[in-house]
């Protein structure tokens, strides 16, 4: 098969553009590397609800809206998620931007459940998901891009 045959047009010539990558994408491996790092945490944050369900000691005001198994599921299952979609950033997969969006605005709301017990910890896990969103929305295009480095 020609080349011309490949590409489809009579010149030679390319007829898909490629976008050319930046230094920029480094900030959609970053927030690949988090939601990898974060959804870990969860994972850890969730086998701890669920074998020692004395850690997380509800506060006057109330820590959770579930029971502690509950919350160990929930924390154990999201941090499954959430490794997987930020493998998936690595590949510059559209599903896996989305994916990442939603899990760290999800992640951040659900941190908000901590902030009574936990707010230092709250807080940097909350800064990080909006890292996370501004990168994937902002920059995560670049990381779809075919051109060789």
């Amino acid at each position: 098969m020609s080349d011309q045959a490949v590409h489809g047009t009579a010149s030679g010539t390319s007829t898909h553009r490629t976008a050319k990558r930046t230094g920029w994408v480094g900030w959609v491996y970053f927030a690949g590397t988090m939601l990898v790092l974060v959804g870990g945490f969860n994972l850890i944050e969730g086998l701890v609800a669920l074998f020692n369900d004395q850690y997380y000691v509800p506060t006057r005001q109330g820590l959770l809206l579930f029971d502690i198994t509950g919350w160990g599921w929930i924390h154990l299952i999201m941090g499954g998620l959430a490794v997987i979609v930020g493998i998936g950033l690595f590949t510059g997969a559209t599903w896996a931007r989305i994916g990442g969006v939603a899990f760290a605005a999800l992640n951040a709301i659900v941190q908000l459940a901590f902030l009574s017990a936990y707010p230092v910890w709250a807080m940097i896990v909350i800064t990080i998901d909006i890292l996370i969103i501004w990168a994937l929305i902002v920059h995560g295009d670049e990381a779809r891009s075919t051109e060789d480095w």
